[in-house]
């Protein structure tokens, strides 16, 4: 079996990863189809500030983390917008315990969907599909919207894990259908964010909670539910990747207690042990390997797994072990927070939460450069992205620090919106979307 994978895996270098081309020009989920790593594009601006190279700005009411994603000319965002007061997201991090940061809201609030027109700005159609008072508790630099929606360019898929909501519209704002999947809370209480993942007609969905955790899919067209698996969790905040490889396609998902991937019926491939609590970064690939960590200040380890295609059953490291038959690399103290790793050309880059960028060989694992100051109190949430031979890292203030790709560190310049931001923008068509705490902004060289 190990033979055949191999000869698979040799293919797969000759022809290269997956063809995207039927997304070519799109950026459908978070992230994007290559998470993060954008070809290059003279239209893509490398300076900005909250007037130079906006093509348009809006102004989004309420309080949501969501990303934005992009199909044609449609922008989609999510927000929550409450009736009352509600405590204002303070940056920086928190620890456990009882000022750990989980707030409850008593206020009625309104989920919204946003349709934005890429040319022009406008909001097209703003869609509530809910209005209630949320019954969980947020962390408080979290919002009751964090989660980024999805779209195959007939609907945009939101999913609320608040109020256990998912919902499909058409890209007339029309509600196709809900599914109500249930409110859940995790053992600390600091609210959902795990995004849905589509692929060929199916919308996969993680809630791990205290109640009981599971892996759902459902089906895009009519929203009914294909299956389901429990999950021995209890809580994520990590979006589930579905990664089409040379061998297979497969669901990879982290989990405090376990990495789990499954096939596309939900038939557990393979698992792994030895992630940290508060699991939060997204699982990627990239030229043939799976990127996997998890990192809370606290715990121990702070893993990154790269794992090649192909594995079965547990592939979880002995004691010593550097690797093994499916796991390339592994660095037991390398992994972030809230930001998901980015890898652009040879080079893994890792942002810390606290200000720090590091460098390694994406398919070794070897040190390039170690732990860089970026710039003194400053935090990251937002997941780092790159073109033009630049690496970009949005700090919580609204800061994006440019540094130039390759083997040295060199901060080249900052360019700051002077708001807060923790979603991570979209990059598509020559052009940067970013959202910041009140608004969403379109920035380009190219004001077309």
């Amino acid at each position: 079996m190990r033979d055949v994978v191999i000869g698979m895996l040799a293919l797969w270098f000759l022809v290269g990863p997956y063809d995207a081309s039927a997304q070519e020009g799109q950026w459908p989920r978070f992230r994007g189809s290559t998470d993060g790593a954008v070809a290059d594009d003279p239209r893509l601006p490398e300076i900005w500030s909250e007037t130079e190279n906006v093509v348009w700005t809006v102004d989004v009411p309420g309080l949501g983390w969501s990303s934005p994603v992009v199909w044609d000319d449609h922008i989609f965002l999510t927000t929550a917008v409450s009736a009352g007061e509600e405590l204002s997201p303070v940056a920086g991090l928190y620890d456990p315990g009882a000022d750990s940061g989980a707030t409850r809201s008593t206020s009625s609030h309104r989920w919204i969907v946003y349709d934005v027109d890429f040319v022009t700005g406008n909001v097209r159609w703003a869609r509530e599909v809910s209005s209630q008072v949320p019954s969980i508790e947020r962390h408080l630099k979290n919002s009751f919207a964090s989660e980024t929606p999805v779209t195959d360019g007939e609907r945009v898929y939101a999913y609320f894990g608040a109020i256990g909501l998912v919902a499909a519209l058409d890209l007339d704002g029309e509600v196709v259908w809900t599914h109500e999947l249930g409110v859940f809370n995790g053992r600390q209480r600091f609210g959902t964010a795990a995004s849905p993942a589509l692929h060929e007609g199916r919308l996969f969905i993680v809630n791990d909670n205290v109640t009981g955790s599971f892996l759902v899919a459902l089906d895009a067209v009519t929203g009914e539910e294909q299956w389901r698996v429990e999950r021995n969790e209890v809580e994520n905040w990590a979006t589930p990747f579905v990664w089409e490889n040379a061998v297979r396609t497969e669901i990879v998902t982290a989990g405090l207690r376990r990495v789990r991937s499954y096939d596309l019926d939900g038939q557990l491939l393979w698992e792994l042990s030895g992630m940290t609590v508060n699991v939060v970064p997204t699982p990627f690939a990239r030229d043939g390997l799976v990127y996997i960590s998890s990192g809370y200040p606290g715990g121990m380890p702070r893993p990154v797994y790269a794992i090649r295609p192909g594995a079965s059953g547990d592939i979880s490291l002995k004691d010593g072990e550097n690797g093994n038959d499916f796991i390339v690399w592994y660095q037991p103290m390398l992994g972030t927070y809230n930001t998901s790793a980015l890898v652009y050309g040879d080079h893994y880059y890792t942002l810390l939460d606290r200000g720090f960028l590091l460098n390694h060989d994406a398919r070794t694992g070897r040190e390039i450069y170690g732990r860089t100051r970026i710039r003194p109190g400053t935090g990251f949430t937002a997941s780092p992205w790159a073109y033009n031979n630049r690496i970009f890292l949005l700090g919580e203030d609204g800061d994006t620090f440019v540094v130039r790709a390759g083997s040295e560190f060199e901060l080249i310049r900052t360019n700051s919106l002077n708001e807060m931001a923790l979603a991570t923008p979209a990059v598509v068509r020559g052009s940067l979307i970013l959202r910041t705490q009140s608004a969403l902004y379109r920035i380009s060289n190219d004001n077309r």
